[in-house]
């Protein structure tokens, strides 16, 4: 039997004078973690700053674990974790002191000491705010929004500006929450992040969802999988794709680099090789890879995910 929706938006508008945010917006998230995609300005921090309560909708409804996060933010508040970019720590604090109060206001927080260490703030504790790097503002953020053992968590770009190694312990560290029973909803600019940590994945553009579904289901969705390889700018892709077997496409995603879609299997692979060979271009690089939540993203908006 499935679980009960830990959130679910039935035709949520929001408008700021006369621009709509969100526009007759539906999204159900299940327990475990669901990545929130979108081009900038596709309403998708407005969608969860309402979940989160900080903004009342103009029409629709929210309901976060059965909720509204607005009439019942004080039964809702204990029970979610949420992480802003902007941090929401007074800048004149100390990381550890900020840290601890956070634990003190839950009942059954997690090990400060521990979660400090698990996330590298251990030689910053008693530093300011102010006075943290970009990523170790990031992280203790982080660790704000989960030391009290939510139920739901809000992570919004939990893992941006951080280097290789805190990110993968960022990772690892949202994973055991999900062990754990704790479901996250997650935005994030990173298309590695999703398809690594999302068991259901929403991409939102001009205020609606316009896909949903686990990263498997949406990639599915598009070529079952491509051929890739690089050679000279400028090819003649008109003459590769009469070339080619009906139904596949090509594209120059950037000079030089090629992406074949279609049913790729050893005749088309044949056809490709064939048709560099008589025109005199060498191939290198060739790859035959499954559709990237990257390609669904940029084929369902048109657009480049930008931090």
């Amino acid at each position: 039997m499935r679980s009960e929706p830990v959130l679910r938006i039935e035709r949520l508008v929001k408008r700021y004078g006369d621009k709509t945010a969100v526009d007759g917006l539906d999204l159900t998230a299940q327990p475990g973690i669901t990545a929130v995609l979108g081009p900038n300005g596709a309403g998708k921090t407005t969608t969860v700053e309402t979940c989160e309560g900080y903004r009342r909708p103009d029409s629709g409804t929210v309901r976060v674990l059965g909720l509204d996060p607005v009439a019942d933010s004080a039964r809702l508040r204990p029970r979610i974790g949420v992480m802003l970019q902007s941090g929401g720590v007074y800048s004149g604090a100390r990381a550890d002191e900020m840290l601890r109060h956070m634990a003190k206001l839950h009942a059954h927080p997690l090990d400060v000491d521990a979660l400090i260490e698990r996330l590298g703030l251990g030689g910053c504790g008693r530093t300011t705010y102010r006075r943290l790097s970009g990523g170790q503002q990031q992280r203790l953020a982080l660790a704000m929004a989960v030391v009290g053992r939510p139920e739901l968590v809000f992570l919004d770009e939990p893992t941006a500006g951080l280097d290789p190694q805190a990110r993968r312990s960022t990772w690892d560290l949202v994973r055991e929450l999900r062990s754990d029973g704790v479901s996250i909803v997650l935005t994030t600019h990173f298309m590695d992040e999703a398809e690594e940590l999302a068991d259901d994945v929403a991409v939102i553009d001009a205020g609606r969802v316009i896909a949903q579904g686990s990263p498997e289901e949406l990639c599915r969705g598009g070529a079952e999988n491509t051929l890739r390889f690089t050679g000279r700018p400028g090819l003649d892709l008109g003459s590769l794709l009469k070339a080619l077997p009906d139904g596949a496409g090509t594209a120059e995603i950037t000079p030089g680099t090629y992406r074949i879609t279609g049913d790729v299997g050893p005749e088309l692979l044949a056809t490709v090789t064939s048709w560099c060979a008589q025109h005199g271009v060498m191939p290198s690089g060739i790859s035959v890879e499954r559709h990237t939540l990257e390609d669904v993203f940029l084929e369902l908006t048109g657009k480049e995910l930008r931090a």
